[in-house]
């Protein structure tokens, strides 16, 4: 796909006392003082670049953060949902094919991307605005094991012949999980597109009911089988499904290989799988 430069205007922040500095995907001539009240007032439409300094953020409102890069280091995972999210390598080390559904601002794919040289993986991003901002946030450009795609991520999913051995769904709107995403059929979808070893992972975001609505959604495509893992900083929660029903897992055995994926790839999964173990207790004695 050809790639489309994000000129960005730099405009006046209208929280002066923040030291950030403002750039949006607007033509030169346009009216700042216009601008900054759209963005006050929560009605500009289009995403926006905010740098604090050390860290560059993605906005689609001052409401939430969408993604965040540390200028010094723009492969680290800095949102603590990111990094949960890539839990999914306590149960698949090896995977070749990843499919991400949500761009943002790039993070778990750059991650991947620089971290799992063996894969190949395909980006979904419905808002081509979205994209326009890849540059601004180090996306790879794209070769031959990583591309950008702009399209509707469920109706993309619906395409598709070839199995993913990781599908992460991380498509997080104004008002929480993007509508196309957040259906039973949509999961349903998911799961049969996934190979024999394959796992989703879920950013489920939004208040409690949302939350638990979009639960109930997932417990119904993938049978009840799911394991999870709670985001504390911003009450996130990170859901796994499977291919089949939830294999047997040996937690001695997982557990014992945390550190090494913590050593590999510098994130606490020692701490992940002895989250995500209990979880499963829990749920085991729910059941029983």
């Amino acid at each position: 796909m050809k790639r489309r430069s994000s000129r960005l205007l730099a405009i006046e922040s209208p929280f002066p006392d923040a030291n950030v500095k403002l750039r949006l995907l607007e033509p030169p001539e346009s009216c700042h003082e216009t601008l900054r009240e759209r963005l006050y007032s929560g009605s500009y439409d289009k995403p926006f670049v905010v740098d604090n300094g050390p860290r560059r953020f993605l906005h689609f409102d001052f409401g939430a953060i969408q993604s965040v890069m540390e200028l010094s280091n723009p492969v680290r995972l800095a949102l603590a949902y990111t990094r949960k999210m890539m839990a999914f390598l306590l149960f698949n080390r090896t995977p070749k094919r990843i499919l991400l559904l949500g761009l943002g601002g790039g993070s778990l794919a750059k991650f991947c991307y620089a971290n799992l040289p063996a894969a190949s993986l395909t980006a979904i991003e419905v808002n081509q605005d979205v994209i326009a901002l890849r540059d601004e946030f180090a996306v790879p450009a794209d070769d031959h094991r990583f591309r950008v795609i702009n399209a509707d991520g469920a109706a993309y999913l619906s395409t598709q012949t070839h199995l993913k051995d990781v599908i992460l769904a991380d498509a997080c709107d104004r008002t929480g999980i993007a509508a196309e995403l957040g259906s039973v059929e949509f999961y349903r979808k998911a799961r049969s597109r996934l190979s024999a070893r394959g796992v989703f992972v879920a950013n489920i975001c939004g208040d409690k009911d949302s939350v638990a609505t979009q639960l109930t959604k997932l417990r119904d495509a993938f049978d009840d089988e799911l394991l999870s893992l709670q985001v504390q900083t911003d009450g996130n929660l990170i859901v796994f499904g499977f291919k089949k029903r939830r294999p047997d897992l040996h937690w001695e055995r997982i557990e014992a290989g945390a550190p090494e994926l913590k050593r590999r790839f510098h994130l606490d999964f020692p701490r992940y799988a002895q989250s995500i173990a209990v979880d499963s207790k829990l749920s085991e004695a729910r059941v029983a």
